[in-house]
């Protein structure tokens, strides 16, 4: 388990307080375009050990009562029902999730706004939708030659034509179910719109990574590239911030490609820009945050390494590109690290070669690992998970946590009934059979209880694992990786 690197609580308080000032330096609404995972920002809880998957959240509730939420969605985005990768669910009924879950905080959301909308029917559809739930919807166009064209965006022919957006707060957070759905180009149209109806209104942008105010070459930075190889984004040193302070500072390419377009439509919105540079632009504070630079930085060098078995997995399965792999294997040689620099790695290979099957192995805080090995009653994995439940429960390697008596009739509900062609138990199967048996078994219920400490530890498989298996990891809260191979030789992969 990492050691603690970041300061949570100090970087809600900057953070939130940081936003309030830029909210004032407008005179006093602002439009904060929000970058990246508002819940459940995982990956910025394994590069930066301390920070707290919920912290974006926990920051805007410190602005309860001055923000409301906006989300943005692309039309062409429902009309091809694209799909959040982590979740496999479209992006409009993410926009639905993501309601729901700030409902549930206590955030105010006021509207959704569908971006490029041309008439597309299940745009339309899902307009509908909203509106049977009581949720207000906006309309905003496509405008030709955008963003080169800044006499038509920033006129009635361009941001003009779009839907006003009606807000009640001083700070209207703009986020997205997923990239590419319009937030900067919604907070400008919306900074036009005000600057006709006379009212003052700013613009910011809140991205956790990369972190401007450490070195281009940080850990931390670099694992953000290894996070978005797909995506060919590049950190660099930000050339307007160098030349308007003097001060180096890390952008990402995307950023300052566009920031010259940004701060002409700014210039001819306002009269003149309020930023000088990408990075004046944004107001992230997590740099400040950071309570230990080696615990972060090995942190992030682990994560890059992850980075690298998930590609090497996805392009293994046809879901990736080999300029992925390429990418991150660069990366990891300008740190001088590699999948050796992953000790539960070497042992599931170690294993796996032992034995002469798939083989799993997890590490403990204190750096101990424990494997296990495929048998005729259960897989690896599971073998693996019973076998760590009972060293963290201190009980002894011999005693059967579940008899045969008790998986043998689950194998056969498997196989018989249901028509399961593999018969060894899933992880999430292990823990149900584990939950009953504790009701009867003092051993068995001890074991269950070690369950949360299993959160944050180190999983490497030998093969890749079943979806299910995968997700039951997931909710479990351990950081799995695996090698890029398949246990059989068949195509076909549940």
């Amino acid at each position: 388990m990492a050691k603690i690197g970041f300061d949570n609580d100090k970087y809600i308080a900057l953070q939130s307080q940081n936003i309030r000032d830029r909210i004032g330096m407008f005179g006093g609404k602002l439009y904060m375009e929000f970058g990246g995972k508002l819940f459940d920002d995982y990956h910025a809880s394994r590069v930066l050990p301390g920070f707290k998957p919920d912290s974006k959240v926990k920051m805007l509730l410190e602005l309860k009562d001055e923000a409301e939420i906006v989300i943005v969605i692309n039309a062409d985005a429902i009309e091809k029902n694209k799909r959040r990768g982590d979740l496999g669910i479209t992006y409009d009924l993410d926009t639905l999730r993501l309601i729901d879950a700030f409902r549930d905080i206590g955030l105010y959301v006021g509207s959704v706004v569908i971006t490029c909308f041309t008439g597309q029917p299940l745009a339309i559809a899902f307009e509908n939708r909203l509106k049977a739930l009581g949720i207000k919807s906006y309309r905003h166009y496509p405008i030709k030659d955008y963003p080169s064209d800044i006499p038509l965006i920033v006129s009635d022919d361009g941001f003009g034509r779009n839907d006003y957006i009606e807000t009640e707060r001083h700070l209207v957070v703009v986020t997205a179910p997923g990239p590419g759905s319009g937030k900067m180009a919604t907070c400008l149209s919306q900074l036009y719109q005000d600057h006709k109806r006379g009212i003052k209104a700013g613009y910011a942008k809140f991205e956790t990574f990369p972190i401007w105010n450490i070195p281009l070459k940080h850990p931390v930075n670099v694992a953000y590239e290894a996070a978005t190889a797909d995506l060919s984004d590049v950190n660099m040193i930000d050339p307007f911030h160098l030349e308007a302070y003097g001060e180096t500072t890390v952008n990402y390419n995307r950023d300052v490609e566009i920031f010259p377009v940004l701060n002409a439509i700014m210039e001819r919105i306002l009269g003149e820009s309020p930023y000088k540079s990408p990075t004046d632009m944004g107001v992230n504070m997590a740099g400040c945050a950071i309570s230990d630079d080696n615990a972060v930085s090995d942190a992030a060098k682990q994560e890059i390494i992850r980075r690298y078995y998930q590609a090497s997995c996805n392009l293994r399965q046809g879901l990736g590109e080999k300029s992925e792999v390429t990418k991150i294997e660069l990366l990891m040689n300008q740190l001088g690290i590699s999948i050796k620099d992953r000790p539960v790695a070497q042992a599931a290979i170690d294993k796996a070669e032992e034995t002469g099957g798939p083989a799993a192995a997890i590490e403990l805080p204190d750096g101990r690992i424990i494997t296990g090995k495929t048998s005729s009653l259960l897989g690896a994995s599971s073998a693996m998970l019973l076998n760590t439940l009972k060293e963290l429960g201190g009980i002894s390697d011999d005693i059967l946590l579940l008899s045969p008596t008790v998986i043998e009739p689950i194998q056969e509900m498997k196989t018989q009934v249901l028509g399961n062609h593999n018969p060894r138990m899933h992880i999430d199967e292990i823990l149900i059979a584990l939950s009953i048996c504790a009701a009867t078994d003092e051993k068995a219920k001890i074991a269950l209880d070690q369950v949360d400490k299993l959160k944050g530890l180190e999983v490497h498989s030998s093969v890749i694992l079943s979806r299910v298996d995968e997700q039951t990891f997931k909710k479990l809260g351990v950081n799995l990786t695996c090698e890029p191979k398949y246990q059989t030789k068949k195509l076909y992969h549940a």
